[in-house]
C-alpha cells in the first residue's frame, strides 16, 4: 500500500498532460516549488515506509529459511517424504537431451500384500518427481482382461498405479521353486527384471521397504551388467552383495545366465545367493550409504554401527543418517514385516532401547524407529485402503 502511494506521488499528472512544472500554485496564488524526489525520499513518512518494507521482506525471507530448516528435520508422523536435500543431479542435468523412456524403476508383484507395497513405492516416486518410467510385473491372474470393469481390490490397486502414478503394467507368470523357506519361494520372480530389454537400465527395489529419495542419478553410473551394494551387515565373515537394490542393464545374455543359475541352484539358495555367485567379482558396487539402510540399524547399541558407518571414528547420529538415506529396508528379524497382523505386538516388545549419552537418556533411535513403522502403516492405509 505504502509503495503504491509513493509511486503515485512520483508519477502524478499522467501521460496525457503536459510535462509537470517544478512549481505549484498555493491557495493564495503564490508559487510553491514541487517537492523533489530527494525531498520525498528524505521525509519521515517515506523513511518509515522504507523501514517497514525492509522489515516485511526480511521477515518473509527468514520465514522461508526457517521453514526449510524445519522441513530438513525428520517428520514421519505427517506421512510426507523426507525433502530431496543433497541429491546430485550434476550428471543428469548435464545431459540436456536425456531420453528418460530408456530408464525405469521396476517392481515385481506376487501377492496382494506385495502389490500394495509396490504401489506405495510408485506413489513415492511420483511424489518425489522421478523422471524415469515405472513398470510393474504382476501375476496375469490379478487383472481379469475378460472383465475390465472388475472391482476387486487387486484390480483397483493396479488401476490406481496405472492411472495415478503412470505405472506400466506387465503381466507375468510368477516364478516358483522348491525351497526350505516358503517365504522366499516366489522372490525369484525378481530375476525377470533382467529380461526387460526395452530399457537400457532399470532399478529394482525390494518392495518391503520405504523410498526416502529417488535415485534417478544411478541411471548415469558407469556401465556394468549389474550394480548392487554390499550386504554390509554380513561383513567380514560372509561378504556378499545385497539384492535389495539392483541397477541392471537388461540383456538376453544376462537373462539367460541368471535363469540358468536359477534352474541349477540348491534348495537353500535364494535370489541373493544366485546373484552374488554370478556377479560378486564383476558387479559395480554401490555405496550402502545412502542406498541400503536397514531398520535394524536403529536397534543397535551406540557403539555397534561401525559396519554401516564404514569407519570407527564417526559418531552415530540417527537423525543425520536417516536424512541422508535414500532407501530404507524393513529388516528386523524376528519382528514380522510391518503389514503382518502380529507385527505391532512384536514391535512393542523389541523396539530400540534408550541409552544414556553424556548423562542424559537418549531415545532418538527408538522414536525414529517407531515413527518409521507408524508412517508405513499410515501410508499403507491411505494409499491401499483409502482411509
Amino acid at each position: 500500500m505504502w509503495f503504491a502511494m509513493t509511486f503515485g506521488m512520483l508519477s502524478a499528472g499522467g501521460t496525457s498532460r503536459a510535462p509537470a512544472s517544478p512549481l505549484l500554485c498555493g491557495t493564495d496564488g503564490s508559487a510553491k516549488r514541487r517537492p523533489t524526489v530527494g525531498a520525498i525520499l528524505s521525509s519521515k513518512m517515506t523513511r518509515a515506509g522504507l523501514v517497514s518494507l525492509l522489515l516485511i521482506i526480511s521477515l518473509f525471507a527468514f520465514t522461508r529459511r526457517f521453514d526449510d530448516l524445519r522441513k530438513a528435520t525428520f517428520q514421519w508422523r505427517e506421512g510426507d517424504p523426507v525433502p530431496d536435500h543433497g541429491v546430485d543431479w550434476s550428471v543428469a542435468d548435464s545431459e540436456e537431451n536425456v531420453d528418460w523412456s530408456r530408464y525405469a524403476y521396476v517392481q515385481y508383484v506376487t501377492t496382494e500384500h506385495y502389490l500394495c507395497n509396490s504401489v506405495m513405492l510408485f506413489e513415492r516416486l511420483h511424489r518425489l518427481g522421478s523422471r524415469a518410467d515405472r513398470v510393474m510385473l504382476y501375476p496375469d491372474h490379478m487383472l481379469d482382461s475378460r472383465n475390465p470393469l472388475s472391482k476387486t481390490h487387486n484390480t483397483q490397486l493396479l488401476s490406481k498405479a496405472r492411472d495415478e502414478y503412470k505405472v506400466k503394467l506387465v503381466p507375468i507368470q510368477v516364478q516358483f521353486r522348491e525351497s526350505s523357506d516358503d517365504t522366499w519361494a516366489e522372490s525369484f520372480t525378481k530375476l525377470l527384471v533382467f529380461n526387460q530389454t526395452q530399457y537400457s537400465r532399470v532399478i529394482h527395489l525390494d518392495s518391503d521397504s520405504t523410498l526416502l529419495l529417488h535415485m534417478d542419478e544411478l541411471f548415469f553410473s558407469p556401465p556394468a551388467p549389474v550394480a548392487m551394494p554390499n550386504a554390509h551387515w554380513l561383513y567380514p565373515k560372509n561378504p556378499m552383495l545385497s539384492s535389495q537394490l539392483m541397477l541392471i542393464q537388461p540383456s538376453e545374455t544376462e537373462f539367460a545366465r541368471v535363469m540358468d543359475a536359477f534352474r541349477n541352484a540348491g534348495p537353500d539358495d535364494y535370489d541373493m545367493d544366485i546373484l552374488d555367485h554370478l556377479y560378486r567379482d564383476s558387479a559395480l558396487v554401490l555405496p550402502h550409504r545412502p542406498y541400503d539402510l536397514l531398520t535394524s540399524e536403529f536397534r543397535r547399541a551406540p557403539d555397534m554401527h561401525t559396519k554401516y558407518l564404514g569407519n570407527e571414528d564417526e559418531v552415530w547420529d540417527a537423525v543425520a543418517i536417516l536424512n541422508e538415506a535414500k532407501f530404507l529396508h524393513f529388516s528386523d528379524w524376528p519382528i514380522p514385516k510391518p503389514w503382518l497382523p502380529e507385527s505391532a505386538g512384536k514391535r512393542a516388545q523389541m523396539q530400540p532401547k534408550c541409552y544414556e549419552v553424556d548423562g542424559v537418556e537418549n531415545c532418538v533411535d527408538r522414536e525414529l524407529w517407531n515413527a518409521i513403522y507408524d508412517d508405513f502403516d499410515l501410508r499403507r492405509a491411505r494409499i491401499c485402503h483409502g482411509r
